[in-house]
């Protein structure tokens, strides 16, 4: 008999300046490292200091696809810790607390070790802040997660600050180990040596974005430190300049988008991130990269809002925002990041579709997907081939029009300096030269249609990247959208498992949407299920508006993101009025 697949979530809580974070990073990749493929999610204060923070990891030895239901073993550093998460914890789970801070109740139906946590830092290594090293240190042995991995770990964390901080750490991570082996064990957690032998990256959604933003050939990177998107540009910051780029902390992010888009002008991949308070103030500068058809990637790692709302936690609440902003006809690309690996790839198909159409392109992730870190393969650099902007030919530089009107409404773009080639973009309607034609009404309708003109070829092409998964012809359909698909996948196996008839779409491109994978998708189920972290539904609103179907809303708006068994529960609720065929019923649940 095959040996069960390992699959553990661990949970990490405490209060913010513990450690909490570090503490969950530090398992994470040792983990990753052991050789189990890892799926994190956190969430932490959006005070400077203190307020509860939480770290997962989920590790397994198979592909993940989302960050799991219930958790295995809870780490709580404090009374919040527990009683914030305890309820999460599965039936014969394990709770393992700092005995100096709190005694919980022995009530829950889970198994308890007390570990003098703050103590035996504060005694043994002489730093009360090592106590999440210790914390560690039991858990690799006690869980039996391979001790080197951590303690090789341990040596380039705080190889920078000196010989005696590694060794205090190292002997931290031991008194650890040493209460491990004196504690009784009561579970059967055991994780030992994972099973992948390939050697696999460990990404965040952000770095994954930014490696494949550098990929896509972008050079200079423009932004204002935002949660959750400040780590773009702190990626980028220490990697351009190595390859000659180079990035711009601008004094707000309208200054961003605009030197965003004059690097465009002059010739440059550039690109800028932001989250939704920084999205918002970037409206009018969106409409001017529409009108003067300037090729540029803007990043939003949504959070909840509106105004300032939870700067740490997630939503996918910009959709409308990133479809409709601004003033005027003001078309522009759309799309989403499905999973880490999807960032790297994505981005890389956004520079493209900026590079190739001339048309700002606005790329939706999350505050749980950029922050979120997986194991992801060695990037494949062909599977993605870079695209570049059409250029004038030297017939084109003879009396060169810069807005020409051509079949497939993409005219030549020239760049600062190359003789012949010279023209006015602002954000006046034009003509085809540049020249301002403000009050030239039918050349506006023409200009408007030529910047419209360009959506038919992205359908193609978002049609291309619509994925589809689960039963082909299924009874219950669903489609998602950005950093869902991972969740809504795992639900629909959990479902099929069940034996219930269950499919899934998942487009890339949300705007202009790919209307031929999504007409053909509709047309067979009885139901169709749209999971959101949003409040109204509006992927749903925007499909309801095109199709006229009653879609079944599942949202979500607490700032987390949704857990299979959540989208799980939704498909049997569906189901069986789908197997009642109360067709009528199930379509307005």
């Amino acid at each position: 008999m095959a040996d069960p697949v390992i699959d553990y979530v661990f949970r990490v809580g405490g209060e913010g300046g513990e450690g909490v974070i570090s503490t969950g990073e530090m398992l994470t990749t040792a983990l990753a490292r052991a050789g189990f493929e890892i799926y994190t999610f956190r969430t932490y204060p959006a005070e400077i200091k203190g307020g509860h923070a939480n770290f997962q990891v989920r590790a397994a030895g198979k592909l993940l696809l989302s960050y799991g239901d219930a958790v295995d073993v809870l780490l709580a550093f404090n009374q919040e810790a527990y009683d914030k998460h305890v309820q999460d914890v599965r039936p014969g789970g394990v709770i393992v607390y700092d005995a100096d801070s709190f005694t919980p109740p022995a009530s829950t139906g889970a198994v308890f070790y007390g570990v003098p946590l703050t103590s035996l830092a504060t005694e043994k290594v002489g730093i009360k802040l090592t106590k999440n090293i210790v914390a560690l240190g039991f858990l690799a042995d006690f869980f039996a997660i391979p001790s080197e991995v951590f303690t090789e770990l341990l040596k380039e964390k705080f190889g920078r600050k000196g010989e005696m901080v590694v060794q205090k750490n190292l002997t931290a991570f031991q008194v650890g180990v040493d209460c491990a082996r004196q504690t009784k064990k009561q579970d059967q957690i055991k994780l030992g040596v994972g099973p992948r032998k390939t050697k696999e990256l460990v990404l965040s959604g952000n770095e994954s974005l930014a490696l494949g933003a550098i990929a896509a050939g972008c050079r200079i990177y423009a932004g204002y430190p935002i949660t959750p998107a400040t780590d773009i540009m702190e990626f980028l910051a220490r990697e351009l300049p190595k390859l000659g780029g180079f990035v711009v902390q601008t004094e707000d992010e309208i200054s961003a988008i605009g030197t965003v888009l004059g690097a465009s002008f002059a010739g440059k991949k550039a690109m800028t991130a932001t989250s939704g308070p920084g999205f918002s103030l970037m409206t009018e500068m969106l409409g001017l990269g529409v009108t003067a058809e300037l090729p540029a990637v803007i990043i939003d790692v949504q959070r909840v809002g509106p105004s300032t709302g939870m700067p740490t936690k997630t939503e996918q609440g910009d959709l409308y925002h990133a479809v409709y902003s601004g003033h005027g006809a003001c078309p522009r690309i759309v799309m989403a990041l499905t999973s880490v690996e999807d960032s790297f790839y994505g981005i890389m198909r956004a520079f493209n579709l900026a590079e190739q159409f001339q048309v700002p392109v606005v790329v939706l992730s999350d505050a749980s997907l950029g922050h979120r870190k997986a194991t992801v393969p060695v990037p494949d650099m062909t599977r993605v081939p870079v695209i570049e902007r059409r250029r004038p030919s030297a017939a084109d530089l003879i009396s060169y029009k810069r807005y020409r009107f051509t079949p497939d409404h993409v005219s030549p773009m020239s760049a600062p300096g190359m003789e012949g080639g010279g023209y006015v973009a602002e954000g006046l309607e034009h003509t085809e030269t540049g020249y301002p034609a403000a009050s030239d009404h039918q050349n506006h309708l023409r200009s408007t249609q030529k910047r419209y003109g360009k959506f038919p070829q992205v359908e193609v092409i978002a049609n291309d990247l619509a994925r589809t998964y689960g039963d082909p012809k299924p009874e219950i359909g669903i489609i998602g959208w950005g950093s869902t698909e991972g969740v809504i996948r795992e639900a629909v196996e959990m479902a099929q498992a069940k034996g219930y008839s269950v499919g899934a779409l998942h487009p890339k491109i949300l705007y202009p949407q790919p209307l031929a994978k999504l007409k053909a998708f509709i047309s067979g189920p009885k139901a169709i299920i749209i999971p959101e972290v949003n409040y109204t539904g509006q992927f749903a609103t925007l499909l309801r508006k095109r199709f006229a179907y009653d879609f079944i809303q599942l949202n979500k708006c607490i700032g987390l993101p949704f857990t299979p068994k959540e989208i799980f529960d939704k498909i049997e609720e569906v189901a069986q009025h789908v197997r009642a065929n109360t067709r009528a019923v199930a379509a307005k649940l």
